[in-house]
């Protein structure tokens, strides 16, 4: 009885982490080529990607086009850095 019910606890353990790997996997993809679009034109686009993909993270939006547009997405608008400027490019 012990055996099975730690054989269906592990597979259970096993599916559960399977289908958070694909949620982490499609959430950075998402993340990756939106900021890659948004970042095309910066001077810094290493820091552009670097700071819009930990927007993207917490918000799980990005504006459209490579300016502008935060009104689309509230919380990519509003995070702000330590001195009070915008974090999200």
């Amino acid at each position: 009885m012990k055996k099975l019910f730690f054989a269906t606890l592990l597979l259970l353990a096993l599916l559960l982490s399977t289908s958070f790997i694909e949620a982490t996997l499609d959430n950075s993809v998402f993340c990756g080529g939106r900021c890659k679009a948004r970042c095309k034109k910066a001077s810094v686009i290493d820091r552009c990607l670097k700071y819009c993909g930990i927007c993207c993270q917490k918000c799980m939006c990005v504006p459209s086009g490579t300016y502008g547009n935060k009104h689309e997405c509230p919380c990519y608008r509003d995070m702000r850095s330590s001195q009070g400027k915008p974090k999200c490019p």
